[in-house]
Order: C-alpha cells, then sequence, then structure tokens
C-alpha cells in the first residue's frame, strides 16, 4: 500500500524538530583557556562520539589520540589557545571543510566539546578496506551507441568513461599493470597522491589496483573477459590506505578535500571509496559523511561499500551493519550480489556477508538518549562475489592469501587476482555512473542515483534492507539517461516542479533483456526510511534532483506517517509504507517486512527483542551494537573478502599474452 498527502502540521513539525535540535545542541562553554575536569566531559556529552566518551571517561583518558574537531563558526584563535593550552596541537587543517584534526589527550578533547564554538568532536579513526561481470550488468549491451545525425546518416560512439574522471579512494594503484593503458598505450592513471604518510603511491596492499580495475580496467588481458565497466575512463588514484590496507579518517578527509580542489582539472565526476569504519555517530555530525556530502553537492557521485558484515561469527544473519560513509543518505551505497558465474541474472542472489541497514549510527541528546539514523541502506546490490580483476605485483593480500592469485598470467603486469566483497561492488556501480556521465554530461549525482535504482532489478526473496531498489542494471540506467533533457540545468533558472524530464513524451519500456533474460525494472526508488513509486520519477523533473539537496528532502516524517512535500516532489510520486520483501517484480511489491513507523523507535521498536518479519533478532547492543562494531569485525570483513559465498566463479580465462584491443 502507497499513500502520500500533505498535511498543514509539517510547520508545526519542524518548529517542534527544531526547538529539540536547539535543546540538544547548544551547551555554554567559555572561550579563554582552561584546565580540563570531569565536570566539562559530562556537560558535553552529546557533542562528541561514544568511542571518544569511552576513551575520555576509562582509566587511560589520559592516553593521546587523534580526534576531529567541528567548530560550530568559523576556527576561532580561542579554540587554537585551548588546544595548545591543554597538551594539544593540531596535526592538519583542511581547504575545503570546517573542522581541523588536533592530537591531544581523550580527556582533554571531551572537555573542549563544552566550549560554545565547538559543533562535535570524533576521534580520527581507521578506515579499512572491505575486501563477464560487463555483460551481466549490462555494460556490453550498451557499449556501441549508434545516433542519427543532422545529414540522416548514422553514427557510432563506444560508450566506455571516455572523458570522465573516477577518484578511487584505496590502497593505491600499480600504475604500471597493463589494464591501466588506454588505446594508444597512454597511462590512464592521470594523477597519483599519497595520503597515508608513507609518501608511496604503488598498491603493495593490492586492494586498490583491483577495484580500480573493476570500475575502469581495459580489456587487453585475455580477451576482454576481465574488462571494466568503463575501460576508457581517466583514472585519479588517491591513497588513503597504507602497506597493510589501514588508514585514518583524516587521511580519508584530505583526500576528499584534494578532490573538491582539483575536480575540475581532471573532470572528476565519480569517486568510489571500496573503504569502511565504525558508523558510529549520526552522518549529521560525522566529518566523513560530511566531507561526502560536499563532493556531492559539487556534482560527484560517491560509491560506497556498504560492508561485509552481514553475518556474525555463526553465520546467522544480521542487520544494522552498514559502515560510514555509507551511512550518508548522499552517497550511493552499495552492496554484493552473487551472478554464480552465470551472464543471465535468473539465478542472482545477494551475498550472504553484504551489510544490511538500517543505519545505525546516532545522535545523543542533551538528555543522553539515543536518536538512531535508522536509513534504509543499501540503494543497489552489484555483482561482487569471487570476481577476477587486476593483482598488484608483489601484493600483500595474496602473499598471505595465495589462493588469491587467479594464475591468468605468469606475467605481473598481467596478472589477475580473486576478491569478493562490496569493496567490488561500488567500483562496478562507479563505473556506471561514469557511463551516465558520458552519455549525459548534464545529469547531477541525484538523478544518476534516482536511475540506478528506478531501473535496477528486484530481486525475489530479499528485503530492502538487503538490496535496496534492487541489482545494478546499467542498459536499463543508461536508455533513460540518453532520454533526459540536457537543456534543464543550463538555465540560471532553476527547473520547475513537474517539468518534462525526457526529450519524449513516451517513456521507455521497464524491461531489460540480457544474456536471454528478461526482467522488470524496480520503477521506484529509496529514500531516507521508505521508498517512492511512479514514473513521474523519470518523465518529469523532481526538486530533489538538483545540487545541494537529498532524494528524501522530499518525504517527511510525523507519528508514523509519510507526508510529501508539495515543493519537492509532483503529485505522481508515491510513498510506500513498510519495508518489503520482495515479490522479484517491482520496487514495493512481496510481503511486508517491517512496517515504516517501526523505524521511527530511536532503537526502542526496531531493538530490545523484537523480531522482524523473517524471525532475525535485532538486539540493541548484541547484534546491533548500538553504533559500536562488533569485536570481530576486522577479521570477518577479511574472511567475507577472502572466502565468498560458496558458489561458481567468473569464468576463468587464461591470457595469451598478446594484447586485445577490440574492447
Amino acid at each position: 500500500m502507497s499513500r502520500r498527502k500533505h498535511s498543514p502540521v509539517r510547520t508545526r513539525l519542524a518548529s517542534v524538530a527544531l526547538a529539540i535540535s536547539l535543546a540538544g545542541g547548544i551547551m555554554v562553554g567559555d572561550f579563554a583557556p582552561r584546565r580540563v575536569g570531569a565536570q566539562t566531559t559530562i556537560a558535553a556529552n552529546n557533542k562528541i562520539s561514544d568511542d571518544l566518551r569511552q576513551k575520555a571517561s576509562g582509566p587511560n583518558s589520559g592516553d593521546r589520540v587523534s580526534v576531529i574537531i567541528q567548530p560550530s563558526g568559523s576556527w576561532g584563535t580561542s579554540i587554537d589557545s585551548d588546544v595548545k593550552y591543554n597538551g594539544g596541537t593540531v596535526t592538519k587543517t583542511f581547504r575545503n571543510f570546517n573542522a581541523r584534526t588536533v592530537n591531544i589527550s581523550a580527556k582533554a578533547a571531551a572537555a573542549l566539546a563544552a566550549r560554545a564554538d565547538v559543533k562535535f568532536i570524533s576521534l580520527d579513526r581507521e578506515v579499512d578496506s572491505l575486501g563477464h561481470v560487463s555483460t551481466t550488468t549490462g555494460a556490453e549491451a550498451v557499449r556501441k551507441q549508434t545516433t542519427t545525425t543532422l545529414l540522416g546518416g548514422t553514427q557510432t560512439t563506444t560508450l566506455d568513461g571516455t572523458g570522465v574522471g573516477i577518484a578511487v579512494l584505496d590502497s593505491g594503484i600499480a600504475a604500471g599493470h597493463v589494464d591501466f593503458l588506454d588505446r594508444s598505450n597512454g597511462l590512464r592513471v592521470v594523477v597519483s597522491r599519497d595520503f597515508t604518510g608513507e609518501n608511496r603511491t604503488d598498491d603493495p596492499y593490492g586492494h586498490g589496483t583491483h577495484v580500480a580495475s573493476i570500475a575502469a580496467g581495459n580489456g587487453r588481458i585475455s580477451n576482454a573477459a576481465y574488462v571494466g565497466i568503463a575501460p576508457n575512463a581517466k583514472i585519479v588514484n588517491l591513497r588513503v590506505l597504507n602497506s597493510q590496507g589501514r588508514g585514518t579518517a583524516s587521511g580519508l578527509l584530505a583526500a576528499i578535500d584534494w578532490i573538491l580542489s582539483n575536480r575540475t582539472a581532471y573532470n572528476i565526476r565519480v569517486a568510489n571509496m571500496s573503504i569502511g569504519m565504525a558508523a558510529i555517530e549520526s552522518y549529521k555530525n560525522d566529518p566523513v559523511c560530511k566531507a561526502v556530502r560536499s563532493l556531492v553537492d559539487a556534482g560527484v557521485v560517491v560509491t560506497a561499500a556498504a560492508g561485509n558484515n552481514g553475518k556474525d561469527g555463526s553465520g546467522q544473519k544480521v542487520y544494522g551493519q552498514i559502515h560510514s560513509p555509507g551511512n550518508e543518505p548522499s552517497a550511493l551505497t552499495v552492496g554484493a550480489s552473487n551472478s554464480f558465474g552465470t551472464d543471465a541474472r535468473g539465478d542472482d542472489h545477494v551475498t550472504t556477508y553484504s551489510s544490511r541497514g538500517p543505519t545505525r549510527s546516532y545522535s545523543t541528546d542533551a538528555y543522553g538518549v539515543k536518536h538512531y539514523d535508522n536509513l534504509i541502506k543499501p540503494e543497489i546490490v552489484a555483482p561482487g562475489n569471487k570476481l577476477i580483476y587486476a593483482q598488484a605485483p608483489g601484493n600483500l593480500i595474496v602473499t598471505q592469501n595465495p589462493q588469491l592469485d587467479a594464475q591468468v598470467s605468469p606475467v605481473d603486469s598481467r596478472e589477475m587476482m580473486y576478491m569478493n566483497g562490496t569493496s567490488m561492488s561500488a567500483p562496478v556501480a562507479a563505473g556506471a555512473a561514469a557511463l551516465l556521465f558520458q552519455a549525459n554530461p548534464k545529469l547531477t549525482p541525484n538523478m544518476v542515483k534516482v536511475l540506478l535504482m528506478y531501473t535496477a532489478q528486484p530481486l525475489a526473496g530479499y528485503n530492502m534492507f538487503e538490496q535496496g531498489a534492487g541489482q545494478l542494471n546499467i542498459e536499463g540506467a543508461v536508455r533513460v539517461a540518453k532520454l533526459v533533457r540536457t537543456d534543464l540545468l543550463s538555465s540560471l533558472l532553476s527547473p520547475l516542479l513537474g517539468s518534462s524530464l525526457l526529450t519524449t513524451s513516451t517513456p521507455p519500456s521497464p524491461q531489460t533483456s540480457l544474456a536471454g533474460h528478461t526482467f522488470s525494472w524496480s520503477r521506484g526508488i529509496i529514500i531516507n526510511q521508505t521508498y517512492a513509486t511512479g514514473t513521474d520519477l523519470i518523465t518529469k523533473y523532481q526538486k530533489v534532483y538538483g545540487l545541494g539537496v537529498l532524494l528524501g528532502d522530499g518525504v517527511l516524517l510525523g507519528d508514523g506517517v509519510l507526508l510529501g512535500d508539495a515543493t519537492k516532489m509532483s503529485g505522481g510520486v508515491l510513498l510506500g509504507d513498510a519495508v518489503r520483501t520482495s515479490a522479484g517484480v517491482l520496487l514495493g511489491d512481496g510481503i511486508v517486512f517491517v512496517k515504516t513507523g517501526v523505524l521511527l523507535g530511536d532503537g526502542v521498536l526496531l531493538g530490545d527483542g523484537v523480531l522482524l518479519g523473517d524471525g532475525v533478532l535485532l538486539g540493541d547492543g548484541t547484534l546491533l551494537g548500538d553504533g559500536v562494531l562488533l569485536g570481530d569485525f576486522t577479521l570477518q570483513a577479511q574472511s567475507a573478502a577472502i572466502e565468498g559465498d560458496s558458489s561458481a566463479t567468473m569464468p576463468l580465462h587464461v591470457d595469451s599474452g598478446v594484447d586485445y584491443l577490440g574492447y
């Protein structure tokens, strides 16, 4: 059942929400340098992340930590003085973000939150890697594009990401690998930067090379058996994970800062983040999430891995383990599907290890009550199980796990390796976004998200927390993208709500056929804690498609009732009232998994022993961990990346050593 109504109490609800926000967010603090104390730490509890709070109140509160401080206004000299007075030092500043990284004792860091000019302080957390595709996703189906010229003739072009820059924020790239050459033997890795402090941009760990190859590897090896989604895109190598596969939030922020300053020079339209860290504080306070939002607002699609924590140590299904920055609503968060090595999609499943929503990052109000974000994530899933792509020579992952060497070639610059995980799924979506931008450069990030969700294939038997709108379908998304008007955003005036979005009055047929298998599009999108359906999503311009807004800005929630904002979305967009387990046809079909109202419970209705529709227990502090990742997170994620689901792999094709140039 779907419903949409406009409420006269919307303004009143917003005012109440604002009042509550102000009550919980404003703290009184002096601006003069002062010594730390227990009272100031307690008073500012709602302005520091939970993990920092635990360190500051523990027996080792005097230990030095690296934190990220976000001021409520501009960074003033008074904050600098207070940091210095309490033995701290500013270690990193950012050109495009109003935040700084500070090295200081945990106790002193927590005390700084009592200042009125400090908005939020969080730990500089560790960032981890998460560990036939072009045919099954539909990339090959759109590779050759035929258009009609002004004189009535035809012209054939190749949709391969040409001219589009994809930033890969990962462990570096082995730029000498054959996979990263263009058709003229030029290097497509157009720039490399290191943000780990190791002063190198190659890939001793091995994760980033594989990820970049999925998004944009060429088809020279094994007759294009392992061609990437956008094989002629420009690659921007931003190394944020060190030789052990570890990084920091501040290093990731520095890389995002660099993109914001250099995106125009390299036409960076897509940034892939196959990385993850604990999603503790709400996306509204998480500095990495806020940085991602800045990228999206600037016109860059950010694809983020959902995480590999979909099951616990005993193999039981768990929910609520979406990582940061995948918990950021503006990001395109991608889960992992399993193609079972076949091009046809009738047997595809969501992998057991792919992290499920809802997002469990939270804010804490002045009374100590946690308010969970509870967003439906991921938005889509894409193939990520046992994929074969480029291997960096001598990398640590294969050294420690030699079974991952695919034995495709004895030549280092042509070798391939297996990997599994949402880390592999995210660059599939990144490559797809690059193809959409090549097909229609006027698209916005929100439009790209809508097209990828609207044309996705719902997989039967999986709920929205597991697959979002469904499995990526590049053929359908490109078909619609080519029909989207290019003059809508060319004017200085914002397009009118409900304006015609397409160049045709007849919407495209909502089915796709790949490898002899025909499937229906979802014809809907995931937004916030619900979903929306209706042909208006692709036939009429919605205000939420612009820059500087979220797709969910058109949805308001009050007392479990969904309200549509008539200034953001047209009347033909219908909002759902439940999270559903799909019947495999349309978004919103199938049986109710959990009602939307349950998602408003701030951990009361969604946890504490309440069972969801399939009998899976969501226990706050047990499986979800109240925003704190389980103790075996790193081990579990690595296990998923190495082992994957038991199934057939991508077909293995030994390389002849002769470059294939027909890709």
